[in-house]
C-alpha cells in the first residue's frame, strides 16, 4: 500500500554490510534506510491530515508531546485530564496531543487491509452514489465495535497476538515514530509523555534515536500492569502509577531506578471529581427522575454496551421503584432503544460525567479502572461483573473491589444482577462507609503535573538527589548513552546533529 517495507530494507542492508562511506555498522546502515524509507510515510500522513497541524510554541515555552489512542475511552480521558489541569496551571506550556493510533495508520494491518478494499470501491461507487462516506477500518475501531457487543472473550488471547505484532514490526513501527519527530515543521519536545499500553518500548527508542535528551514519561491508566510488560518496560525513564502494588510492581521488576518511579493518589480524573459541585449542577429533576427514589447509573466505558439495555429491562421489572440513569457514550443504538424508558434517563457522549454520576446511590458497569475510579470518586458503591469476558488487563480490578469492600462482583449480570442490586439497596450505608475509610481522595491528575514539573527538560539539569518514588524535586535525568547529567544547554536533537541523513 505505501511501498514500505522496514524488514526488506533491513535485509537488504545486512546483505550489503556497510555505507556507502563504510563508516557506519550495518545496525546503523539498516536504520538509516528505514528512515529514509519512513520519510515520505511521514509525508503522506501529514497530507492525508492524520496528524495535528505542527504547533508553534509560545517563545521560549516548555513543549509537552502526550501519545494517546482511543482503543477503549480511557487513554483519551487521561490526556484530556492532563492537558486541562496543565492549561490551568502552565498557561506558558505548549500541550500537543498526539493520536498514536493515526501516526501508525501506515503499519497497522486492519487498516492496510480495510483500505486496499475500500479505496477501488469507493471510486467505483463515486459516480452512482457520490454522497456515501466510507473508508478504511483502524485496528483499535474493531477493538472499540468488540467493546459494544460485549465480544470480549478473546481478549485474553489477541493481547499476546499483538504483542507479536509490535515485536516483528517493531522496526517498521519506529522508523515512522522517527520520522515523526525528524519532522523539520515540528518543535523539539522538552517532553514525551505516554497514556497508552503496549508501545512504549518502541516509543522510547525512536525518541532516543532523534532526541537523546528528552525526557520520556510513562503514567499508567491501569491499576496494574497485568499482562505482565503490558506497561511497563526495561528502560530508561520515568514511570507513574496510581496504585501501591504497581509501585512494588515496578521496583520488583528491576526496570526502573527507585526515584524514577512515582506513586499518585489513583488514576487521573477530570478535575470537576475533585472539586464541589457547582451550585447550578444538574438535578435528578433536570433529567426527569423523582428525588425520593434510588437511582442507578449504568455505563460501560465510552463505547457504551448492548448490555445496558439489559441491565435497565431486568432492573425495571423486578424494581419498579428504582431508576436508571444510563451513559451510552458513543453507542446511538442503544441511546435510541433507551430514549423513552419511563424512569430511565439515557444520554449520549457527555463532558460533565462527574454531574451524573453525583445523582446516583450507586454504579453498575464495566470494570474498567476510569469508571471504577469515578464511581468511587463520586461516592457511589459498585456493581461489576467478572468472568471470561473481563479483561486481563481489568481483572485486577475486581480483587480490588472486594478487598475494599467497595460494591459486589457478580459473575453474570444475567443471572445474578437482581440478587446483587437487593443487596446493594439493604447495605447501601455500609458501602459508602467502606468508600471513605478504605479509598484515598482521588488528587492524581493535579500530583502528575507536579511530578512533571519536576522532570528535566531539555534546557534544564537538577542536582542528582537520592529520593523514594514520592520525593522532590526530581533527580537530574540522565544521557542513555553516556550515563552523564545532561547539560543545561539545549541538547542536539537527532535533526541538529550531523549523522547519516546529514
Amino acid at each position: 500500500m505505501y511501498g514500505f517495507d522496514p524488514h526488506q530494507a533491513a535485509d537488504t542492508c545486512h546483505d550489503n554490510g556497510k555505507t556507502s562511506d563504510g563508516l557506519f555498522p550495518t545496525r546503523d546502515n539498516a536504520l538509516e534506510a528505514l528512515l529514509r524509507q519512513a520519510l515520505p510515510i511521514y509525508s503522506e500522513i501529514v497530507m492525508n491530515n492524520l496528524l495535528p497541524a505542527p504547533v508553534a510554541p509560545i517563545p521560549g515555552s516548555h513543549v509537552l508531546e502526550i501519545f494517546y489512542f482511543d482503543a477503549g475511552g480511557g487513554h483519551r480521558a487521561a490526556m484530556t485530564s492532563l492537558r486541562s489541569v496543565i492549561a490551568e496551571r502552565h498557561p506558558d506550556w505548549t500541550v500537543v496531543s498526539v493520536d498514536l493510533q493515526h501516526l501508525l495508520e501506515p503499519v497497522d494491518p486492519v487498516h492496510r487491509v480495510t483500505a486496499r478494499v475500500t479505496r477501488p470501491l469507493r471510486q467505483w461507487l463515486a459516480p452512482v452514489a457520490p454522497n456515501l462516506r466510507f473508508g478504511p477500518v483502524q485496528s483499535q475501531s474493531v477493538y472499540n465495535a468488540a467493546l459494544r457487543h460485549g465480544a470480549t472473550y478473546s481478549c485474553g488471547v489477541v493481547l499476546p497476538m499483538l504483542k507479536l505484532y509490535i515485536k516483528r514490526h517493531s522496526p517498521a513501527i519506529e522508523a515512522v515514530l522517527r520520522a515523526y519527530w525528524c519532522a523539520s515543521e515540528r518543535p523539539v519536545p522538552d517532553m514525551v509523555v505516554s497514556v497508552v499500553p503496549n508501545f512504549n518500548g518502541c516509543l522510547f527508542r525512536a525518541l532516543k534515536a532523534v532526541h537523546p535528551g528528552v525526557a520520556y514519561v510513562t503514567i499508567m491508566t491501569d491499576l496494574l500492569d497485568c499482562p505482565p510488560r503490558f506497561w511497563m518496560e526495561d528502560q530508561d525513564q520515568v514511570l507513574i502509577v496510581g496504585t501501591k502494588r504497581a509501585a512494588r510492581q515496578a521496583r520488583e521488576s528491576g526496570f526502573y531506578a527507585p526515584h524514577k518511579v512515582f506513586q499518585v493518589s489513583g488514576m487521573m480524573l477530570r478535575p470537576e471529581f475533585s472539586h464541589p459541585p457547582a451550585r447550578s449542577a444538574l438535578t435528578r429533576q433536570d433529567l426527569g427522575l423523582s428525588p425520593n427514589r434510588p437511582v442507578a447509573l449504568v455505563m460501560f466505558g465510552g463505547n457504551g454496551s448492548g448490555s445496558a439495555r439489559l441491565i435497565v429491562e431486568k432492573l425495571a421489572a423486578a424494581f419498579p421503584a428504582l431508576q436508571t440513569i444510563v451513559l451510552c457514550g458513543s453507542n446511538r443504538r442503544l441511546l435510541q432503544q433507551l430514549g423513552h424508558r419511563q424512569g430511565c434517563a439515557a444520554v449520549g457522549f457527555v463532558s460533565n460525567v462527574a454531574d451524573y454520576m453525583r445523582l446516583a446511590d450507586f454504579f453498575i458497569g464495566k470494570p474498567g479502572p476510569g469508571s471504577l475510579s469515578e464511581a468511587v470518586q463520586t461516592g457511589c458503591p459498585v456493581i461489576v461483573e467478572g468472568n471470561a469476558r473481563t479483561m486481563p488487563q481489568e481483572r485486577p480490578n475486581l480483587a480490588w473491589v472486594k478487598e475494599n469492600r467497595l460494591g459486589i462482583v457478580v459473575r453474570s449480570f444475567r443471572r445474578s444482577l437482581v440478587k446483587a442490586v437487593r443487596r446493594m439497596l439493604s447495605d447501601l450505608p455500609i458501602y459508602q462507609a467502606n468508600l471513605r475509610r478504605n479509598v484515598p481522595a482521588n488528587r492524581a491528575v493535579f500530583e502528575v503535573v507536579e511530578i512533571l514539573e519536576q522532570v528535566p527538560g531539555r534546557e534544564r539539569q537538577r542536582d542528582d538527589i537520592e529520593s523514594s518514588s514520592r520525593d522532590f524535586p526530581f533527580p537530574a535525568m540522565q544521557d542513555g548513552e553516556t550515563g552523564a547529567p545532561l547539560s543545561s544547554g539545549r541538547r542536539p536533537c537527532g535533526r541538529d546533529r550531523p549523522g547519516p541523513l546529514a
